[in-house]
Order: structure tokens, then C-alpha cells, then sequence
């Protein structure tokens, strides 16, 4: 199904039946008096976070949505049925504006959560209220008022733990099938990955967080490059990210810190809190490198960065040092759920953990964590 995480819909809530005008008429009862009944009250229109949505393709097809309206009075002071509301699904992590003004609604962040996106009408009044001492016939009724009508702006952030950021080919897709169930398309040329991916990683029995991938940002994005910094958006609510590096690039391919400065900087044109979220150097393609020639270019790379943050060295081919990145993941989501202002640990907080074990078992250890099946 084609990822699409922007939408534009017209809500319309139903009418508010009229009120009736009405007389008693039956034999020997010459004056029955008013007996028009209220309308039924317009259906109103609500959205609803479905977890079994992932994109807004839908509403690319049916824009308009409609509620029912209320149904009209009657005589003998039968009152109108109301309208039915209207429910639609839409995916968990929607975000509601008026497309008007641009201003924010609400927000859909459970599965389960209702909107009130359209206000159906109020209902009508029939002549029988109206009857009073001094008129005994009233002529007048009052009709429903009109349904609430919007245009609305939806877009869809996803919901994940932790981001991977990276150029395209630094083996973003490669680590997310190596350490969740998901399955991003992976080949040998740039942009493979065309529309962001979740995957759940599980550690252990009872313990698991959401990995999103984007597609690669390369340098110019923010003016347009490649497939642009729109699919930025979709890390803004991680908790932290995961930088990606091609340590071991091929040919004339630019160098690892020119390739982290690029990042930086379109990160610094997209706007918003992103440069400021926590993140994490992943150093990847370990395994086509000696030990050696491995430290010497992570040494390198650190220095030319400056680099003060976690650093891990891993394989996503062959699973190497991804043990211990995702176990060590763990741990600082749930440090930062706890406390979401917490420093990182001394034993987060060390230099590329994993590659002081390098001849490391290519597959980890199945008691520790494991894809979700």
C-alpha cells in the first residue's frame, strides 16, 4: 500500500431536524390544540486512532465525509430520530489542523482516541412548545440549526522510539531487518528506501521499543535534493537518534565526517527540536575492515567531529556489535521514561562497546533479544 502522511478532507455534520407545525384533529375534539413535535438532533463527525492504519491513502479517494442529518419532527409530538454520527478511522500519531488557518486542532497519539472534529446540528422546536395561556394555537416552529462544516489539514507523524538518520547506503534498512521483523526493501543503489519504516524490536520476553527509518538525506535536501527533508518530520517525536556511518565508504565517496556534517546541517535547515534530540554515532560496514584499520579510522573520525556522544561500531550485514547497541538502547528509554531529563550513564556514555570484542559472534545471543516474529 503506498505511504502517504499528508491529506486534505471536508467534515460536514448533519443538520438539526426541524420542529413541526401541527394540530390535534379527531372526531369530537373540534380543538385539539398544537401538537408538532421536535426534530432530531444532526449527527456530528469524530476521527478515530485506528492502530490498524498506517498511511492517509484513503481520504486521496474520498475527501468529503458526511454525517447523517437529524430527522424532521412529527405530528402527535413524535420527536425527529437523531442523526448517527459519523466515525473515521485514521492512523495513530495524526495530527488535526484547520486548513484555513493552519491552526492546530488535536492530536491522536493512542489507538482508541476520539476527536470531535464537526458538531452535528441542534434540533428543531415544534409548535407545541410555543402553546402558551394567551396562545393556544401557535403557528410558529423553529427549525434545526445548521451542522458544523470544516476543511481540515491531516498529517501523520510517526510513533517511534528511536530514529535512524543517515546518507542513503549507510545501511539504515540493513540494521532495521537485522533487528526487528520489519522488511524495508535493501539493495546496492541510493534510495531504495522511498517511504519511512517501523519495526519493533523486542529484548527479551517483555521489554521492546520502535525503530524508524527514513529515507537518506544528502546534502541540499532542504532545497530539494534527493527526496527532500519532508520525511524528517517522522523523527520528531523519538526520544533519541541513531546517526548511521559508512565507516569503510568506497571509491571517491565523501569521507565519514564530511558525510555527519551534511546531516547536521540539513537537520539545522528542517528546524524544530531535531538538532537538539540526543544522538548516537553507529559506525557501520565494520565487518570489511581489520581491527586495526578499524580504530584507526574511528580515532580519526572522532576527532575530526569532536565527538562526545555514544559511538557503537556494528555490522547490520552480518549482525555484529547489534547486541549490544539495542540492549544499550533499551536501557537509556527506559532511563529517559523514568526521568526524560536523565544524563546519560557511565555505561552508556563509553566509546563503541561492542568493537572492543571484535571477533564477536555474527549472530547475537537469542536470550537477549531477539526480532519479533
Amino acid at each position: 500500500m503506498k505511504f502517504v502522511d499528508e491529506a486534505f478532507i471536508r467534515v460536514e455534520a448533519g443538520d438539526g431536524g426541524n420542529g413541526c407545525v401541527s394540530f390535534r384533529r379527531e372526531k369530537y375534539i373540534p380543538f385539539g390544540g398544537p401538537n408538532g413535535g421536535d426534530g432530531g438532533d444532526g449527527g456530528s463527525v469524530y476521527l478515530l486512532a485506528d492502530n490498524n492504519i498506517n498511511t492517509l491513502v484513503d481520504f486521496r479517494y474520498q475527501r468529503t465525509h458526511r454525517a447523517e442529518r437529524g430527522q424532521n419532527g412529527m405530528s402527535k409530538d413524535m420527536t425527529g430520530r437523531g442523526g448517527e454520527d459519523l466515525v473515521v478511522p485514521v492512523p495513530v500519531g495524526t495530527r488535526v489542523f484547520e486548513q484555513d488557518t493552519g491552526e492546530l486542532i488535536g492530536e491522536l497519539l493512542e489507538p482508541g482516541q476520539r476527536m470531535l472534529v464537526a458538531q452535528g446540528g441542534f434540533h428543531g422546536i415544534g409548535n407545541a412548545r410555543y402553546k402558551s395561556s394567551t396562545n393556544r394555537a401557535p403557528r410558529q416552529s423553529k427549525p434545526g440549526t445548521p451542522g458544523e462544516r470544516r476543511d481540515l489539514h491531516l498529517e501523520l507523524i510517526l510513533l517511534a522510539d528511536v530514529g535512524l538518520l543517515g546518507f542513503p547506503n549507510a545501511g539504515k534498512s540493513s540494521l532495521i531487518r537485522q533487528v526487528s521483523s520489519a522488511r524495508p526493501k535493501v539493495a546496492d543503489y541510493p534510495f531504495t528506501t522511498l517511504y519511512p519504516n517501523l519495526g519493533v524490536v523486542r529484548v527479551g520476553q517483555n521489554r521492546s521499543f520502535v525503530v524508524a527509518d527514513i529515507p537518506g538525506v544528502i546534502e541540499g535536501a532542504a532545497e530539494g535534493a534527493g527526496l527532500g527533508i519532508h520525511f524528517l518530520k517522522h523523527l520528531a517525536r523519538t526520544r533519541l537518534l541513531l546517526h548511521l556511518v559508512d565507516i569503510a565508504p568506497l571509491g571517491d565517496q565523501e569521507d565519514p565526517a564530511g558525510q555527519v556534517r551534511k546531516i547536521e546541517a540539513e537537520l539545522a535547515a528542517f528546524g524544530g527540536d531535531l538538532t537538539e534530540k540526543e544522538r548516537w554515532l553507529v559506525l557501520n560496514k565494520i565487518d570489511l575492515l581489520d581491527e586495526d584499520d578499524y580504530r584507526e579510522r574511528q580515532a580519526q573520525l572522532l576527532a575530526d567531529l569532536d565527538w562526545r556522544g555514544p559511538v557503537h561500531g556494528i555490522s547490520a550485514l552480518t549482525g555484529q556489535g547489534t547486541a549490544e547497541l539495542v540492549n544499550d538502547l533499551m536501557s537509556r528509554l527506559e532511563q529517559l521514561k523514568v526521568d526524560p531529563d536523565a544524563s546519560l550513564g557511565a555505561d552508556l556514555a563509553r566509546t563503541d562497546p561492542a568493537a572492543s570484542e571484535w571477533d564477536m559472534p555474527a549472530t547475537p545471543d537469542a536470550g537477549e533479544w531477539h526480532p519479533l516474529d
